[in-house]
């Protein structure tokens, strides 16, 4: 009997096959079939839900496509990251990762690299939604998702078969469900296009891209190990919507400056790809693409800056129109420029401009608009993608081995001593470092090096290795270009920050060694674990701890919630052969349950508890738990979720107070208030009638301000964070002024910089803190007191001195070589030798105003302690 297949069965199984290949087989779904209707359509957002499905139904229909979970966001909801390429190469998926990891890190010799890279494929990231407010990517990648798992042209064969696309459909599902959720309750009223009144993440808003070399939130810290610990792709692509107005979309080449710490290669690869996608619109005949304004870069730490220090390409697009309402632009009002004029970044709209040659006319502007500009961005980068495969591969491999040489150069190493302020942020900068895919070692045994000595367990950041200009940028000062239209004119701002060193920022001592040593020392593998801490001597009295670490707070915290009774020295004292500094945190030994939690706080926090067998000779002031209440407007502050953020992390009992709480609620269950940085007249103001819906209209008011003045005078505490100091000034009458309040950019500009500062230690809000201190100024404020002028009509009067008033300056900035890192105009004139932390009596109580923000983006962590014993120090 014949055992070959029937020609019908024949044509049945190749009719399988080719539904197999062609990522057909199991029926696979269009975004419209689950959505209801197509992405881009106008008044239409597709929830995260449905977002989900469609992603998974996509993944279990086609063997081109690959689905993984890689973490979850703050509020739970999981973070997808799909795999999309051929069939082939889905199932060695495991392969390209460790061809693609060997080259980044640039280990292999050149024999090894040049094989890899024609024989692997280019990673492509890319993603939407970080900014859950710019809502046409998070949309349109379905579409993309789908047409590169299904459609069959040669363009988009050539896609699957030369690289695996990372595609991350939403950076920001919680974000996305704020927005969403809004712009349906507002549809067809007033407020349709309005912005939700409260933050697009729960706890930072827009400043999830300002999260990315210190990974403070889950999401952020999911995407770097995706990036820098397991894909290592050579081209990352991020998709954003604040276009230029009167434009249809930012691409690069971008801005002046750029960081020297990045290597040309980069910059210049940057500049490939984004001509190529100037080009991809132009020829298919898509006005608006304009380059070279307003972004640069210059800046660390967002989610396409920080690629670029680990040779990577690093894309950025800013896509206008972030509604699903349509609009109409007016051809006739079309303007002679777009961009910023003022600042020298603009473009004439006449088409004689080379980075924008095929203006935008206007007319109708509909939501399937930015869906296909975004589309085709992305269809570009994927196409040069795979047409340079190999040299991406091989450029990144390249880039890695000019790192590693270039330490026998200078920079041989970075060392960490293992004697510290504050251990814990030591580990943390580790931490910090490591998650950037930073090598790192620690010693094993004491060393030497240029004449310093080393204890063990030092940790050795080694200069020769593939990211090496990423630790160069992260643990040296910056030094921001002065940059001017005219040699008299106004300093051009940076793109977000100047300066942002973080050994500065965190309080940790680094040495940076240019001549080789030898050190014993492993490799360290995984993030550093905080230590069991001790608990030693007779502690009759009680036991003493140490407030020079940020986590001693949370041990209070945790401590006088549990009832334990603890006490605070008033001053520096001497017990059991051993100093202990002012501020320090006496445990009173008191029943079982006392020793019970101080073991167990200093098995989990790493913390050292030192037994004493009476009380210290100085002044005693009971520590209660403490009550804080936190101001959240309905104008929505990201310093707000960043100060929440710091006080949950940090254990204290917290509320938030919208307007209506300030003003009629009972403050004196709070033992502190804090306004968070925001605009003395927005905080009095808020949101203007008839801009949003009534209940999110109007600020604290009147009352608010009243109510406030009433709880301090009661005996409560307000701490006032930078812009808000203004307003406790302002409603309160205190005699202190804003020296820079008046300032032009000629006169005084410091736009995002490390400012160096002096401590009075003996200060009690100052405990536990060094006598030096980088605090991060942005646009921030320096104080004075208001004191009576002696001078009349150009003469000096000899009148009698008034009396002295009783507010005490904490924080000073420093009279001589203030800039730390960044860029600075007019500080010696407007700042130096300026309060920047002052505490004013009123009443029974105190208002607490610093000039800085002492927990900025969660980077300032040297800072922490004076916003923790302001509030502890009640």
């Amino acid at each position: 009997m014949n055992s070959s297949p029937r020609p019908d069965l024949k044509v049945f199984i190749t009719f399988i096959v080719f539904l197999w290949s062609s990522g057909l087989y199991g029926q696979v779904p269009t975004p419209e079939s689950v959505f209801g209707f197509e992405p881009g359509a106008d008044y239409k957002l597709a929830s995260y839900q449905q977002l989900l499905d469609f992603y998974r139904q996509l993944d279990a229909a086609s063997p081109r496509v690959e689905l993984e979970e890689i973490g979850t966001t703050v509020l739970g909801r999981p973070l997808l990251l799909l795999y999309i390429s051929s069939a082939e190469n889905i199932e060695q998926l495991d392969r390209w990762k460790q061809i693609s990891r060997e080259l980044a890190n640039a280990r292999i010799d050149d024999e090894t690299a040049q094989s890899h890279a024609e024989a692997g494929k280019a990673i492509v990231w890319i993603d939407g939604g970080l900014h859950a407010t710019e809502v046409a990517p998070s949309q349109m990648l379905p579409r993309l998702a789908h047409h590169v798992a299904t459609d069959e042209s040669d363009e988009t064969r050539k896609i699957r078969d030369n690289t695996i696309m990372l595609l991350m459909p939403s950076m920001n599902p919680d974000g996305l469900e704020v927005v969403r959720q809004w712009y349906e309750r507002n549809l067809e009223t007033p407020f349709e296009t309005t912005r939700p009144p409260e933050l697009y993440h729960h706890y930072v808003g827009h400043d999830n891209n300002r999260d990315w070399f210190m990974n403070n939130m889950p999401e952020t810290a999911a995407v770097s190990r995706m990036l820098y610990e397991e894909w290592f792709p050579q081209i990352v692509y991020n998709h954003h919507q604040t276009g230029p107005s009167w434009a249809r979309i930012f691409l690069p080449p971008f801005a002046d400056p750029v960081n020297p710490n990045i290597h040309p290669g980069v910059t210049t690869g940057v500049n490939m790809v984004g001509s190529a996608m100037s080009n991809r619109f132009a020829m298919k005949k898509m006005p608006g693409a304009v380059s070279d304004m307003i972004y640069s870069m210059w800046w660390n730490g967002g989610m396409r800056t920080v690629p670029y220090f680990h040779n990577m390409i690093g894309i950025l697009t800013e896509t206008s129109h972030a509604t699903a309402s349509p609009r109409y632009y007016d051809p006739e009002e079309r303007p002679a420029q777009v961009g910023n004029p003022r600042r020298g970044q603009s473009a004439p709209t006449s088409g004689v401009d080379i980075f924008y040659p095929y203006p935008w006319p206007g007319g109708d502007s509909r939501f399937s608009d930015p869906v296909r500009y975004t589309f085709t961005a992305s269809m570009a980068v994927l196409d040069i993608a795979a047409d340079l495969k190999s040299r991406w591969l091989y450029g990144i491999y390249s880039m890695g081995r000019d790192a590693i040489a270039a330490a026998e150069q200078d920079r041989f190493a970075y060392v960490i001593p293992a004697d510290q302020w504050d251990p814990d942020e030591a580990r943390n900068l580790v931490k910090i470092l490591m998650q950037g895919g930073i090598e790192i070692q620690q010693a094993s045994e004491g060393f030497s090096a240029r004449g310093q000595d080393f204890a063990a367990g030092s940790y050795i950041v080694y200069g020769d290795q593939a990211f090496r200009n990423y630790a160069i940028d992260l643990l040296e000062a910056q030094q921001y270009p002065d940059r001017r239209r005219t040699p008299d004119g106004p300093p051009d701002p940076p793109y977000d920050l100047a300066g942002w060193t973080l050994p500065m920022q965190m309080g940790v001592k680094v040495v940076r060694l240019d001549e080789a040593f030898r050190a014993s020392a492993q490799a360290v593998d995984s993030f550093p674990e905080t230590t069991t801490g001790s608990v030693g001597g007779d502690a009759v009295y009680g036991f003493a701890l140490s407030p020079q670490t940020n986590t001693s707070a949370t041990a209070i915290n945790r401590l006088t919630k549990a009832g334990i009774e603890v006490q605070r020295s008033e001053a520096a004292f001497s017990a059991n052969n051993q100093d202990f500094p002012l501020g320090t945190y006496i445990v009173r030994n008191e029943g079982r349950s006392a020793r019970r939690q101080v073991n167990q706080i200093a098995e989990d926090l790493g913390l050292d508890f030192t037994g004493l067998t009476k009380a210290p000779d100085v002044g005693l002031a009971q520590q209660e738990a403490v009550r804080v209440g936190l101001y959240k407007s309905w104008v929505a502050n990201m310093d707000e979720g960043w100060t929440r953020w710091l006080l949950e992390n940090y254990e204290f009992e917290l509320e938030s107070l919208s307007d209506a709480d300030i003003q009629s609620a009972d403050l004196s269950r709070f033992d502190a208030i804090i306004l968070p940085s925001q605009d003395a007249d927005s905080i009095l103001t808020g949101n203007a009638p008839g801009t949003m819906p009534e209940e999110y209209v109007g600020g604290i008011g009147l009352t608010g301000a009243l109510a406030l003045e009433n709880f301090v005078s009661q005996g409560g505490t307000l701490v006032t964070l930078d812009a808000a100091s203004d307003f406790a000034i302002r409603q309160f009458g205190l005699p202190i002024e804003n020296t820079v309040a008046y300032t032009t950019d000629r006169q005084f500009f410091i736009p995002g910089s490390l400012m160096r500062t002096e401590v009075d230690t003996s200060h009690p809000l100052a405990a536990g803190m060094e006598e030096e201190l980088a605090a991060s100024f942005v646009r921030s404020r320096a104080f004075d007191l208001v004191t009576i002028s002696r001078v009349r009509e150009g003469g000096q009067e000899q009148t009698m001195e008034p009396p002295e008033l009783p507010i005490e300056t904490i924080v000073t900035y420093s009279e001589e070589d203030s800039l730390m890192s960044g860029w600075a105009l007019g500080e010696e004139d407007y700042i130096a030798g300026k309060a920047a932390l002052m505490r004013a009596p009123l009443g029974a109580g105190q208002v607490v105003l610093f000039g800085f923000r002492p927990q900025f983006r969660g980077q300032t962590r040297a800072a922490y302690k004076l916003l923790f014993n302001a509030l502890l120090q009640n």
